[in-house]
């Protein structure tokens, strides 16, 4: 029979010690990756959502008309907008180009998503609602088109 010393005097210190130094090296990432991977993720989503709904149009139409019912809004007009929101939002995020106008719009289209058609989903639309939180509220970072302008407009020109 073998026994096991689980703790020494001082052991619990270098547990600590190695967690500062994986925070300190975690830290050390970019924002700006992690930006970028959000609007990337996030731009995937919508984008093959929105390529699965123009595929086959009356599929699409069938199902806001009798699984997507979306109250106030005709089945039709209802399509349309979801499809334009997430092409128009997937590029947009994909490009960081008007990226929190993007996010806020994305937002929208996940709240519809969750509150109308599938709540038992929560789950996965807390996911897609952190990442465009992320870009709503820190903005596309620096791989973008919105870091672009924004210099351009700071420097004068």
């Amino acid at each position: 029979m073998t026994t096991m010393r689980i703790t020494r005097a001082g052991g619990s210190r270098s547990i600590v010690k190695l967690h500062d130094l994986f925070a300190e090296r975690a830290a050390a990432l970019p924002l700006s990756v992690v930006q970028f991977a959000a609007r990337i993720a996030v731009a995937e989503v919508f984008w093959q959502s929105a390529q699965t709904k123009l595929a086959s149009w009356p599929v699409t139409l069938q199902l806001f008309a009798f699984e997507y019912r979306v109250p106030l809004i005709e089945p039709g007009h209802a399509a349309f907008l979801a499809t334009a929101a997430e092409l128009s939002g997937a590029v947009m995020l994909a490009l960081g180009v008007l990226s929190r106008l993007a996010s806020l719009m994305l937002l929208g289209v996940v709240a519809t998503i969750q509150i109308f058609v599938y709540p038992g989903h929560w789950a996965e639309h807390l996911m897609w609602a952190s990442l465009l939180l992320l870009i709503l509220s820190r903005g596309a970072g620096f791989f973008s088109v919105d870091h672009l302008v924004a210099r351009r407009i700071r420097a004068g020109g």
